[in-house]
């Protein structure tokens, strides 16, 4: 064990890293997020991630840009900086997520390739007046 640990810190990983690369952003958003998001409506105690998804989509012309304000986002939640700052007067501002970068951004790349076109109308989050709004 204390090999691995040593062998991973001479070739410049640490522990946390090498841990991130083995899990994928399903398995870091079933282990941390979970607890408050699912995943398609309805919402558990915060926005599902498909609508979130969405939201990133419309908002950023490139998956780069939106892990990029997503991972920044996910460090320091903010109302200013929401995508969705009406989900943020439904649910309350989320807490700031402690964890490592490399985790941060593949559970931020899983939730980017989350959108579903095929959802329809009204699948984004504060557009609960239905289709005929």
């Amino acid at each position: 064990m204390s090999v691995c640990i040593l062998s991973g810190l001479v070739s410049g990983f640490s522990p946390s890293i090498m841990s991130a690369k083995t899990l994928s952003g399903q398995e870091i958003f079933t282990k941390n997020c979970s607890v408050c998001h699912s995943v398609a409506p309805p919402p558990k105690n915060a926005p599902p991630i498909t609508p979130l998804a969405f939201r990133y989509h419309q908002r950023f012309k490139t998956k780069k840009e939106g892990v990029n304000h997503l991972v920044a986002y996910l460090k320091s939640p903010n109302k200013n900086t929401s995508i969705d700052p009406q989900a943020i007067t439904r649910f309350g501002l989320m807490p700031a997520m402690v964890l490592p970068d490399a985790e941060l951004r593949t559970v931020a790349e899983w939730v980017w390739d989350q959108d579903n076109p095929n959802m329809g109308v009204g699948r984004g989050i504060g557009r609960g007046r239905g289709m005929n709004q």
